[in-house]
């Protein structure tokens, strides 16, 4: 009896990973072997990636609060001792966020934290 095939299963399996694979540079989009361990290496690197992104974005939020607090006379370390001690629990993001766009409630904020 002759070797039954899933032409169409083993197909359709290329052509998904040929269609994410599609925008790479050269062999990359359009050779099954190459296409296939770029999208897998890719792969790893979103995963790994999609935690290096919080640690970026808290980067970016200490230095934005960092920045700010300096302009109020103070350091970050002490602004975060000083609302620690004051018991005011609000995170980096948030921090961050009034640091950028709303610097009256942030001063207010300071304020707290220099009276504890």
């Amino acid at each position: 009896m002759p070797r039954s095939v899933n032409h169409v299963a083993s197909k359709a399996r290329r052509k998904k990973i040929l269609k994410l694979t599609r925008g790479y540079f050269g062999a990359r989009k359009n050779v099954w072997t190459v296409a296939k361990n770029t999208w897998e290496k890719g792969l790893t690197y979103a995963f790994r990636d999609r935690r290096n992104k919080k640690r970026n974005f808290r980067a970016l939020w200490i230095q934005r609060i960092n920045a700010a607090a300096r302009l109020e006379g103070m350091s970050y370390s002490k602004l975060m001792g000083g609302l620690h001690k004051a018991g005011i629990e609000i995170n980096r993001k948030v921090l961050a966020d009034l640091a950028m766009n709303h610097p009256e409630a942030f001063k207010a904020v300071v304020a707290k934290a220099k009276d504890a």
